[in-house]
């Protein structure tokens, strides 16, 4: 399934022009506030009908200046979940999640209630009131509403931008088990945040100012020099991808890469699990022989 997005709107003096393609997997559009990743998404929701351009889901077009096509957002049958959990305060947990089933289009096919619930380990949750869940807890229950709409995509808006450190960190491997999981579902993903893009996305768009500057898969973009103005120089760095070998007592970790074997503490996948390791350039130092009296414990 493919997404094509080509679109141009103003707002007084900020114009948007971009265009990008969205494949399987995760699709992460990645600025600063104000860089104009919102109203994209917002536009490829029905939530904004653009000055020009087109909005296209495989064969079905949702958006066209050229035909007048504009479908209405309930027909493009897409999950949105937005910043804020937006739960019903007075339905429990499990109402909550039932309501998004209501809008799932006849015939289709997708998870029901009890793989959402596995998914996204609600199974304590449904008895609950909304005003009884942390925020990671609200943030689960929002996009278990949204799958069980049955959408086509799922657009997510700055999910985690409203929570903590630990919350985040509660939340983000329920995302990846989401990407790797048997749904299969496409996922449009706007952050501003380094570490969500590098841990989640497959596909990484940048935008600056209303315009594409970067796009292509996540590991050439991260280690594209060109990119690091619009990442920061302090994210500089690049993103690999390591197996599990072993986990040790003291609580190191034994990872193999393509290029040797990482030692690194904290690890938590099961042995033979694939992971992305981030590797930031100021955390690199070279030298023209093997170092020796350092701490590191990587040496490559």
């Amino acid at each position: 399934m493919t997404l094509d997005v080509h679109i141009r709107h103003r707002f007084g003096d900020f114009a948007l022009d971009v265009a990008f393609e969205a494949g399987p997997g995760i699709t992460a559009l990645f600025g600063r506030s104000g860089a104009g990743k919102t109203t994209v998404i917002n536009a490829v929701a029905g939530l904004l009908q653009p000055d020009a351009g087109h909005v296209r889901l495989d064969d079905e077009v949702f958006f066209d200046t050229a035909t007048k096509v504009f479908t209405h957002p309930a027909q493009r049958h897409l999950g949105y979940v937005f910043q804020d959990a937006r739960l019903f305060p007075h339905l429990s947990v499990e109402a909550n999640l039932t309501f998004g089933a209501r809008y799932a289009t006849p015939g289709s096919t997708g998870a029901n209630l009890g793989d959402v619930v596995t998914l996204l380990g609600l199974e304590q949750l449904l008895n609950r009131a909304p005003n009884t869940l942390s925020g990671g807890e609200k943030q689960r229950v929002a996009l278990g509403r949204a799958l069980l709409s049955r959408p086509r995509m799922l657009l997510m808006d700055e999910p985690l931008a409203s929570l903590d450190g630990p919350r985040k960190q509660e939340i983000l491997p329920y995302l990846e088990r989401l990407r790797d999981g048997p749904l299969g579902l496409p996922i449009l993903y706007v952050s501003h945040a380094v570490d969500e893009v590098a841990r989640l996305a497959d596909t990484l768009v940048l935008i600056q100012d209303g315009q594409v500057r970067r796009q292509g898969p996540l590991f050439d973009v991260m280690a594209d020099p060109a990119a690091v103005p619009l990442l920061g120089v302090r994210e500089e760095g690049a993103v690999i991808e390591a197996t599990v070998q072993s986990h040790c007592d003291d609580g190191i970790s034994a990872l193999a890469i393509s290029a040797g074997m990482l030692e690194l503490p904290g690890v938590q996948a099961e042995v033979g699990a694939r992971v992305r390791l981030r590797v930031l350039a100021q955390d690199v130092i070279l030298s023209q022989d093997r170092p020796d009296g350092l701490s590191s414990r990587n040496v490559i």
